[in-house]
């Protein structure tokens, strides 16, 4: 037993030697991210940027989030500024990156963090998590990145590299407590979040769900799963069981002296709380529901529909137009917009007034 927990101890220490020898020459160059070169001249990340990110980057590429980082940290370049905005510009500004309830809780958390903490960020995992919309991964990327804190952080493309270099067979989510077991005993004493961020950049570039070019990744003669033939058919996943379809209908009402729509703002709770988007039906899974239509008037059938799909549902919605005259719509607290392409709709709700 103890020559095979030193043999285990000596791979990962080889491990973390090599990720963190790759990770100086081939780190990504990323707008919220200071680089080995950057700390080396003792340059630290900025926790607000670290944060951003990483709520940023929940369930949305690189790709996408790049540019809309940039857009964001301009106009709210930093904690008060955030904190001193309304919730309905930062959900506006936020539009098209989906799960709206990481902006509400973004804001939340900003004025938390403001009015509390002296708009400084707490410096450990566990102080964090006690923060708005920051759950363990969130806590531990902010810890260990900006702070160097030993915190194991663990996303999907860490999750892929462990059960790939130690070949773990069982699939996902039960590996989960073995592969968080292997990343914290390879996580070193020092560099924690360049280690973490190497983690993420070599699952990113290298270590890929499909196609991993293992030849030339610096793991690969640790890597189990490449010793073994296993890389393609790592991490394993439980079958999902199928997604289901809801029906719904929107209302477009248009009013007649300049072609402006209605537009309400949904509640705060439940999916794309808060947000603007045209009058709807509830979303059922009753495909021959009759829609309730919420305005007394002549309504006209779309031969057009949208289709968007959601995290947990596909979604079928129908669009029914009308027009009305100049006298206010009093059933709605709503606001009347000329260019709904403008006013920061959710993806689905856009698709309502962009032909595809």
């Amino acid at each position: 037993m103890p020559s095979v927990q030193k043999s285990s101890v000596q791979k990962n220490l080889s491990i973390s030697k090599a990720l963190l020898r790759w990770y100086e020459r081939h780190a990504r160059e990323l707008p919220w991210r200071v680089g080995p070169a950057g700390r080396k001249k003792n340059i630290k990340p900025n926790p607000y940027h670290v944060w951003l990110s990483e709520i940023m980057l929940q369930q949305t590429t690189v790709a996408t989030v790049t540019p809309r980082f940039k857009k964001f940290l301009a106009r709210w370049p930093d904690l008060s500024a955030l904190a001193a905005a309304t919730q309905e510009a930062v959900l506006a500004e936020w539009a098209g990156l989906g799960y709206y309830a990481r902006a509400r809780n973004l804001h939340k958390c900003a004025q938390e963090l403001t009015a509390n903490h002296a708009s400084v960020f707490p410096e450990t995992a566990r102080e964090l998590e006690s923060l708005p919309g920051i759950g363990p991964y969130t806590a531990a990327a902010i810890a260990a990145i900006a702070y160097d804190e030993a915190a194991v952080v663990m996303d999907g493309n860490i999750e892929r590299v462990m059960a790939r270099l130690f070949a773990v067979v069982t699939p996902l989510p039960d590996a989960k407590p073995f592969l968080r077991d292997h990343a914290a005993s390879q996580t070193p004493a020092k560099r924690v979040g360049d280690h973490a961020q190497a983690l993420m950049d070599l699952g990113a570039t290298i270590c890929t769900p499909r196609n991993p070019t293992c030849i030339l990744c610096p793991l690969n003669e640790l890597c189990a799963a490449y010793k073994q033939g296993l890389t393609a058919d790592l991490p394993r996943k439980k079958k999902k069981s199928p997604k289901p379809t809801r029906y719904g209908t929107a209302f477009v009402i248009r009013r007649k002296s300049d072609g402006a729509v209605l537009l309400i703002r949904r509640p705060e709770k439940g999916l794309l709380g808060g947000m603007l988007a045209p009058p709807s039906t509830d979303w059922t899974e009753n495909k021959q529901q009759k829609p309730a239509s919420p305005i007394s008037a002549k309504w006209k059938k779309s031969n057009r529909k949208v289709m968007h799909t959601f995290t947990h549902f596909h979604l079928i919605m129908e669009i029914r137009q009308t027009e009305v005259s100049d006298q206010t719509v009093t059933c709605f607290k709503g606001e009347w917009v000329k260019d709904p392409a403008k006013a920061g709709l959710p993806t689905v709700f856009r698709k309502v007034f962009t032909k595809p």
